[in-house]
């Protein structure tokens, strides 16, 4: 039974069992009263990395897990929603700003908490920002200013330290990798 285990179906409140069904590979939710099969998939956060004249901003969280410090404005996809308006919709919710986006750079499988990122290069369209409800504060950091030993999500630091190292060479592949 996975750590993030479903107790009840959603279908007829009954208590579920874990069994592989078949056709299937892998242990699932099933409920033993109506049959219906609940999969457990991974969460998207979408978030991007918005920059002014080379520096990156970020938000001091003001929400659980990690408040008080650093990251990237990013959070929960929504449903009906493209990964790219979600990356636009989270930096306007959580650091107050507008940009314009340019291009995918991260996809990081982060395994233990079952979710995937996907953070977008973002260039700041003004600069005007202010902390959305879930910041305590926004500010812009040039690479030598990045509060390093602050950040909230490791995710947010490899991601970082791969996009100065980017920057200093101009080019910017996606990057895609793992933490687990």
């Amino acid at each position: 039974m996975p750590a993030s285990a479903i107790r009840h179906c959603t279908a007829c409140g009954a208590p579920v069992v874990y069994r592989v069904p078949a056709g299937d590979t892998r242990p699932r939710a099933v409920c033993p009263h109506c049959g219906h099969i609940q999969y457990e998939n991974p969460r998207n956060i979408v978030g991007t990395i918005p920059v002014w004249e080379q520096q990156v901003l970020l938000c001091r969280r003001a929400i659980e897990p990690r408040y008080g410090l650093w990251t990237l404005p990013a959070g929960f996809m929504e449903l009906d929603e493209s990964t790219e308006g979600g990356a636009l919709r989270e930096t306007r919710e959580e650091a107050g700003a507008d940009v314009r986006l340019d291009g995918l750079y991260a996809v990081i499988n982060v395994l233990p908490a079952h979710q995937v990122y996907l953070f977008y290069r973002g260039q700041l369209t003004s600069p005007r920002w202010h902390p959305g409800e879930e910041s305590l504060e926004v500010r812009l950091f040039h690479e030598a200013e990045i509060p390093w030993d602050e950040l909230a999500f490791r995710s947010v630091a490899q991601t970082l330290k791969r996009y100065f190292a980017d920057l200093r060479t101009g080019h910017f592949p996606v990057h895609t990798f793992d933490i687990s």
